[in-house]
């Protein structure tokens, strides 16, 4: 069954719009977002945004506005470790409240509160600590492709997915395709903003449990099979739309989960 010019556009317009969808999930869910909300004092709404990543060499500068009267500290100490808290009073800059906290190597995570002050009385900020996690400089000529060929390779899974439910005549096509973009973005590029940013080219199985690794092999192995299905008998569909279906399952798993980190408390 061939399918038509106009739909084969509206299909694709449909798969566009679909992706910035899900890479709009993906941005705003997971442990990399910021904590985002706001505190009441005295009448005064104060909105804070608090860092969950922090890349480069220098240490995290947590921001937060508030007027003149209100002051505040920091209490932050290493995720999985036996150390103690350390409070450090925030300093004024004109409007804002500034926190460091130090930087640590790749793959280090901090966990903090934030706390505001005023008339003697205090605001924490968060029930339970905020944690960041600390990552090397990635090269945007390594970051930049990375993103446009997993964002692709989304795109076209999708297109493929619906060519194969439509029975287009372009399934083979499209499959060869999504393969090779999701290969250089997950499985070439991948790994090189994982050394760039933690130290390590490969931390999913079976070296680690990184989920953002396993869930792109695990992906790239399904569009393996989709293809070599296609390639015995051409109307064998089926693999197809199931790894359609297994890389919008594994895009709905929010990045960085079960990221690379270190364990203080494993000498």
């Amino acid at each position: 069954m061939a399918v038509s010019k106009t739909k084969s556009v509206w299909l694709w317009v449909f798969s566009f719009i679909f992706t910035i969808a899900i890479a709009y999930y993906q941005r705003t869910t997971g442990p990399t977002t910021p904590v985002r909300g706001s505190v009441n004092i005295e009448d005064t709404k104060i909105k804070f945004q608090l860092l969950r990543t922090f890349e480069g060499s220098d240490d995290a500068n947590i921001i937060i506005k508030v007027p003149n009267d209100v002051s505040g500290y920091i209490r932050y100490k290493r995720f999985k470790s036996y150390d103690d808290w350390t409070e450090t009073q925030m300093f004024r800059n004109e409007n804002e409240l500034h926190a460091f906290i130090p930087n640590q190597p790749t793959a280090g995570k901090v966990e903090y509160f934030i706390v505001l002050k005023n008339k003697n009385q205090e605001y924490v900020l968060t029930e339970s600590p905020v944690i960041i996690r600390f990552k090397g400089f990635v090269s945007r000529g390594v970051l930049i492709p990375h993103i446009i060929f997993i964002f692709l390779a989304m795109v076209f899974s999708t297109r493929t997915g619906l060519e194969a439910l439509f029975k287009g005549k372009r399934t083979f096509t499209y499959t060869y395709i999504t393969i090779f973009l999701l290969f250089f973005g997950g499985l070439f590029f991948g790994p090189l903003v994982q050394k760039a940013a933690f130290g390590e080219y490969w931390t999913g199985w079976p070296f680690g449990h990184d989920l953002t690794d396993n869930k792109t092999i695990v992906a790239f192995i399904f569009w393996i099979v989709a293809f070599f299905s296609l390639l015995k008998k051409r109307e064998r569909r089926t693999w197809v739309i199931v790894a359609a279906i297994l890389l919008l399952i594994v895009y709905l798993v929010p990045h960085s989960v079960l990221g690379s980190e270190i364990d203080h408390t494993n000498p």
